[in-house]
């Protein structure tokens, strides 16, 4: 999302999406990623105010069209522990789970942007893109809100930009996972790993080892699960890959 700066405009907030807009200049405009939640229909409500140089500021509210997604499904086999409704231990490890990564969803938000260019954290074939639709054992449907790529026990997982590691825990689906604050709103997670290679508060760079392929939590066998959010939305990580300007191709 871009806002004129060429008439004076000085800076500028936002939101879209229930996400706060997090603006930079570049060239002669101020731009900001903004993520469409996949459950959206039709538009995408958000509002800017510009503030100018003469004191000046213009607030504008937008509705932003929105083309749907076309998602495959899948039907996966998985422990059955995964595969029929949660007990309440489980649900309870779930709930904290979830609300760990909420908090690392506000620190993205609330740290300055530390990233300049993306890169794959593993080169390899993608098993399972982003937004398939999932029956486990014929019993739990859900959406695949990551990127799958494929991968043997032990392989390297590595930082897919800039940041500094929020998150080392183990999660009940998620299995090892290691959470990447990047700023600027914007998260990486990386799921499934048989191990860690960082601790929380270390400052990595992209490309930067930070653990190995797994197949810890809900799992049908080792992979890297790769997950994108800005703030608490997931996108799909191809989608941050594909704009211009900001992909690194490791050699």
């Amino acid at each position: 999302m871009a806002a004129p700066s060429g008439s004076g405009v000085i800076s500028a907030v936002g939101e879209a999406g229930g996400e706060a807009l997090h603006f930079r200049r570049v060239g002669p405009v101020l731009e900001s990623l903004a993520a469409v939640p996949i459950s959206t229909v039709d538009t995408l409500d958000a509002w800017v105010r510009a503030d100018y140089a003469d004191g000046r500021s213009r607030t504008d509210s937008l509705r932003i069209p929105v083309r749907a997604g076309e998602y495959a499904h899948e039907r996966l086999t998985v422990a059955p522990r995964f595969g029929s409704p949660l007990n309440e231990e489980d649900q309870a490890r779930l709930r904290s789970d979830r609300e760990k990564a909420a908090r690392a969803a506000r620190e993205a938000h609330a740290a300055p942007r530390m990233w300049s260019a993306v890169r794959l954290p593993r080169e390899s074939r993608v098993t399972s893109g982003f937004g398939t639709g999932r029956e486990f054992n014929g019993q739990i449907t859900s959406r695949h809100m990551g990127l799958d790529l494929a991968g043997a026990r032990g392989a390297t997982v590595t930082a897919a930009a800039d940041g500094v590691v929020a998150v080392v825990d183990g999660f009940l689906l998620g299995g090892n996972v290691v959470y990447l604050n990047h700023g600027g709103g914007l998260q990486t997670g990386y799921f499934h790993l048989s191990e860690p290679l960082v601790s929380v508060g270390d400052t990595v760079a992209a490309g930067t080892p930070i653990g190995r392929v797994g197949a810890t939590g809900r799992v049908t066998g080792p992979h890297l699960h790769w997950v994108v959010r800005y703030g608490a939305t997931s996108v799909d990580p191809l989608s941050l890959l594909a704009l211009p300007g900001i992909r690194s191709i490791p050699e």
